[in-house]
């Protein structure tokens, strides 16, 4: 009973851990790319301990395998973070690319 109560409140807390490393790898004001890059790693492996344990409570709820065979792998959490770490990374790449070589106003003063 206490494992069905746990299972929604660790993934909530996977998703806002999420939430806040987005913000943090995005939104956040920094003052360079380095002190963005150092905050969005450590709010990465904040969101991956999250994450980790909640895969950890999912796993051993299986009530179709036993907890030796389920992979960690396999549980919502990890997805969830998997995906969203590879989607950031990528828009997060993508951000820089056009922060360094693109110009997307034009100055119009004389």
């Amino acid at each position: 009973m206490l494992v069905e109560i746990a299972k929604p409140i660790a993934f909530l807390l996977c998703m806002v851990s999420l939430c806040a490393l987005f913000f943090t790898a995005f939104l956040a004001p920094a003052s360079d790319l380095q002190q963005r890059i150092l905050d969005s790693l450590e709010m990465l492996v904040l969101a991956g301990g999250i994450s980790l344990v909640s895969g950890l409570i999912f796993r051993d709820s299986a009530p179709e395998h036993s907890a030796d065979d389920a992979r960690l792998a396999a549980t919502l959490p990890i997805q969830v973070f998997c995906w969203a770490t590879g989607a950031m990374f990528i828009l997060f790449i993508v951000s820089w690319y056009l922060e360094t070589h693109c110009i997307f106003y034009r100055d119009i003063r004389w």
